[in-house]
Parts: C-alpha cells; structure tokens; sequence
C-alpha cells in the first residue's frame, strides 16, 4: 500500500456503552476492500450478528469513507452500513454533504459505533479525541435542523466540519426515520435515524484537522484535471440545469410517474410541480457537497405571511429533486407547489425519509377511502391531493397520538398487516420503493437490493430502454445477470466513495487512473472482480440473516398497474426472485 492508502486505514471504534474510544490500523480489511462500502461490509460482518436486534444495543452503526475523497471530484459521498429496522437486514445507505471529507481528514477510513448510551448523547469526533457530550437539552428538539443550528454554534471548528443529527422521528424510533448531513443532505433510506435514536445519540460532529501528502503530485493533477473537465462537461449538466427533476415529465409522458399510491403512472399536475417549472417559478440557488463542482442540489424559496401578523413574512429555503416530488407530490396527487414544498419540509424538520413516508401516506388514504380503517384512526380525513391533511398526518406518525401511527410509524408493511390493504401496500422486502413505474427489472433491482434506492442498479433505465428499443423483455434469469453486472460495478464506485451521479464519467479505465495516480495497483480487469465479490458478500450476509427474495411479499399492484412495456407478468417476477435465490445458493 502507499503512504496515501494506508492513511485510509485508521478504524475509529466507539463504545457509546462505556463512552470509551480507540484507534485500530486495518489495513488488512483497506488493502483488499478499498474503502466505503467494501471495507464497511466487512466491518458488518465482524461487528453485527445475525441475530442481533435492529434496535438493540447490539447493532452496530459503521460508517466509511474512500481512496478518491477529498481528492477527486465528485468523490464526496459518506457510506453508512447498519442492521434496518424496517427489515432486520444488512441495508446501506449513502450521504453527501462534508461527512466524507471531515472523516478523512480528521484522520479516519472508517468510524464504527458500539452499544448505546443510557443518556441522551452527542459525540464531537477530532483527529485526536472523541468527546462524549451530554444530549439532554438537544433531546426532545424535533427539528433536525434546529439541532444542526446549535451545533454549528457551539462547536466552533477550523476546517471542515460536518454535522450529523436526529430529529423527532429519529428519537421515537420511528422506523423510517433518516439522518440529516449539514443541511439538504441526509442518510435517508433504512431507518439510519431510528437506530440512531435507539442508541440516544443524537448527533455527531466531526472536525479535520490533518493533512497529507501524495504519492505523485505531477500525475495526480493529470488525471484530476481530466477528471474535472468531465464532471464540468455534459455527462452531469443534467443534474446542475434541472437535477432529478427532469424525471418527472419525462416519466409521465411515458406513463412510469407513480401516481395515486401507484394505482397510475400519469398525473394531469405533473407539469405544475415539475423540475422545470420549479426552475420557472421558485429556484433561488444552486448548492454542492464537498468537493463537487456540479452542484446537483437545487433550493426552492417559498414566501409565507407570519400567522399573527400581518405583511410580516418568513422565506425559507427547501431542496427538492424526483424522489420527494413522486413521494409526497404525485403519489399523493398533490398538484400544488407550494404546498408541495411544505410536505418538503415538515419531513425535513422531523426527520423522516420523504420516500417512505409519502408511501405510508398513500397507502393509509387508499385504506380509509376504502373503508378498511375509519376516521377514528386517522383522527383527520386524509384526502388525495390535500396536502393540509398530510402536513397533520406527518406530525401524527412523529408523534403517535395512537395505536394507528403507532403502527403506521413502522412502515407500510407492518401497517397493511395489521389493518389490510397488502394488496396496495407498496413494499418490496418490507421498504418503500423509489419512484419510478418503468418495468419489471426496476422492481426485481429493489427486491433483492441493500439500498431501496433508485440507484440500486439503475434498473429503470433498463427498462426505459427496452421501451425505447421495442425490443422483447430479457428471460427472467439474463434480468437478473443484467442487473447484478451493473450493480457490481456500483460497488466499486461506492467502495471510493463516489457519488452516483458520476457514474457515467468514472469508467472503470478512470477509476484505475485516478487509483494508480494515487499508488494503487489495480488493473480493470481486477476492479471488476472486486465489485461482484462485494456484492456477494453483501448478498451473503443478508441470506445469513434468513433473506429470501423468493419469500419477500409482493404486493397485488404491481401486477395490476400499467407501466410503459405492459402489466408485469406475475410468473416472470417469481422465475426471476427465484433465480436469484439459487445464483447465491452456488
């Protein structure tokens, strides 16, 4: 390993319990797994057994960093591994923001948290100490973004520092309950928050404060300017002029926009509440994570009069991209923009996951439309498209007033199993899916993933392509191999940790550049090898864990919904979970 890769290898372990802190060097885990998401597996493996309680003490919370952060654009994201608390399984989730380079240069690959504090706590994480700060006065403030705004107060720092905090969500255990990064960035998928608030931690700050030298300057700014030309050129000027905003009119006009709690996949409003009409109506700026010049992360600004009184007003900024416009605006057939934008919010200031959440919503109104539950349960009428209502649904699942949001604050799964309506309850492997309605391979990618995200193998392009070629579905098992090439790839872009985004300019020729730039010795042929061995081992563990993706329920909907290459063929998606079984069984 070079001087630069073994810098990488520095675990800081955390023992919440004990409110000790250690440094271990394991370069035996960062000289084969690189970093981020290889080197956090293994830690998952050492740290987390199968047995152990999602919330429970025993689960461990492990978070990583790459060979290319703080280095090379685009290189800003943060991977966080843990057990979910919405499945019991092995899930990932990934951040922007600073987390990653405040990790890096405070001197640590990876940081591994242990056991839970029996007080509410906040950890400031330096180069050379951990302090265990009392949490009390944090605790109880619902606002994710209200805490982040103390912190930055009283914790001055020079450099970079990053803030990791909870909100009410988090604290309830709510189990979709995500982690806000500085501000508009966030762990948001698998219910990060709630095991953060099983451990009563309610924040970490982390400072840098070390430098370091490269192995070869003169070839680094080579290949970095070259790698910088790129990210600055059309690959990524999708997501700076409209970001994932894009998405929403191109997948209505093809009928993928989830619509009514995925009973459609057109909405008449999608132009009202789409990307460009955002850009038209309410962008005031553009913002990046650390070490990104694309600056993907688009604020609207929305002006309201004060409550009691009158011509005196409050602008508040709010990032929006596809998933939260699907997940509270066209699944919830809320055509109104500004309301929109509130639901934005209300889900950032009490920490929840905006896609799970709009889904838990959908389903809940489809229900008491239905009568399967009564105003008695929901305490107020959840209406489509009446974002008023669910601006108090969302407050309830934080609060839970009663045994309904109560269970509901568990995810739809549990909630249709309880009340009925698993015919509608959207979820694969007990997680709310991301929004696109494109096609079969989209929704076997978030069958089997670790992630829940629309990223997990971009399979919805796989889709779109078919729909666009006209050429026939592939039989269900080349699907799944298709779908495992890509998504191996994606493990070495998360083993960087690089933000997806990049995907499309960091070919595997590139990443071997900027690695050898770096000191690493690693051919293309051999970053390939790696990417599907990582993503076995992820796959492993979960098997271990008693997954079956042949087992999963599949909710009736997906079945009955027309997406842009036809119904999905209820056989064919068995065929493929089975296969997919047998592939890990070899």
């Amino acid at each position: 390993m070079s001087d630069w890769a073994k810098t990488l290898s520095r675990v800081l372990y955390i023992d919440l319990a004990r409110e000790r802190y250690w440094v271990e060097d394991r370069e035996d885990l960062f000289g084969k797994w690189l970093g981020g998401i290889g080197v956090a597996t293994q830690l998952y493996k050492e740290e987390v057994s199968r047995s152990a309680d999602p919330l429970g003490p025993e689960n461990a919370i492990i978070f990583a960093v790459g060979p290319l952060t703080g280095v090379f654009p685009m290189a800003s994201k943060t991977v966080a591994v843990f057990k979910s608390p919405l499945n019991g399984y092995f899930a990932e989730s990934h951040a922007g923001g600073r987390s990653a380079l405040a990790m890096r240069f405070a001197g640590y690959g990876a940081i591994v948290i242990r056991n839970a504090s029996e007080r509410p706590v906040y950890l400031v994480i330096e180069h050379d100490r951990v302090r265990f700060r009392d949490g009390s006065a944090l605790w109880g403030i619902r606002s994710a973004e209200t805490v982040g705004r103390i912190l930055r107060e009283i914790t001055p720092a020079p450099g970079v520092r990053s803030i990791l905090r909870i909100g009410g969500a988090g604290e309830k255990l709510v189990r979709y309950a995500m982690v806000m990064v500085e501000t508009f960035r966030h762990f948001g998928r698998m219910g990060l928050g709630a095991v953060f608030g099983s451990k009563k931690l309610k924040a970490i700050v982390i400072t840098s404060g070390k430098t370091y030298k490269l192995p070869d300057m003169k070839r680094y700014r080579e290949v970095y300017q070259n790698i910088f030309e790129l990210a600055r050129g059309p690959k990524t000027r999708k997501y700076y002029e409209l970001g994932t905003s894009e998405n929403v009119l191109v997948l209505n006009a093809i009928g993928a926009l989830p619509t009514k709690n995925f009973s459609l996949g057109r909405f008449d409003g999608a132009e009202e509440i789409s990307g460009e009409k955002l850009l038209e109506t309410v962008l005031a700026r553009r913002v990046a994570c650390s070490a990104c010049p694309v600056a993907c992360i688009h604020l609207a600004a929305i002006r309201e009069e004060y409550e009691d009184s009158r011509f005196m007003y409050k602008t508040e900024f709010i990032s929006y991209d596809h998933e939260p416009i699907y997940a509270l605006g066209t699944n919830l057939c809320v055509r109104d923009r500004f309301g929109m934008l509130k639901l934005f919010k209300a889900v950032e200031d009490w920490g929840l996951d905006a896609i799970s959440t709009g889904v838990v919503l959908g389903w809940a109104t489809e229900a008491l439309e239905r009568g399967l539950i009564s105003r008695a349960e929901t305490i107020i009428d959840l209406k489509w498209g009446d974002w008023r209502s669910y601006m108090m649904a969302i407050e309830n699942i934080v609060r839970q007033p009663n045994e309904f949001y109560r269970v509901l604050a568990m995810g739809v799964e549990e909630a249709a199993k309880r009340y009925g309506g698993e015919e509608f309850a959207m979820a694969f492997n007990r997680v709310e899916p991301a929004g696109y309605l494109t096609g079969p391979l989209f929704f076997i990618s978030l069958a089997i993933g670790s992630r829940h995200s629309h990223l997990d193998a971009g399979a919805y392009s796989l889709d779109q392509k078919i729909f666009t070629s006209g050429k026939d579905l592939p039989d269900p098992q080349e699907a799944v191999q298709e779908i495992i090439k890509e998504e191996s790839w994606r493990q070495i872009l998360s083993s960087m940790v690089l933000c997806f985004f990049s995907r499309g300019l960091y070919t595997p020729d590139l990443v071997a550049s900027a690695l050898s730039s770096l000191g690493y010795d690693l051919s293309e042929h051999q970053l390939m090898s790696l990417g599907r061995e990582i993503y076995l081992e992820k796959q492993r563990i979960k098997k271990n864990e008693g997954f079956s993706a042949a087992k999963i329920r599949v909710p009736e909907r997906l079945y009955n919904t027309e997406t842009p290459i036809g119904r999905i063929d209820r056989r064919y998606f068995e065929r493929a979970l089975e296969y997919f079984d047998k592939l890990l069984e070899r």
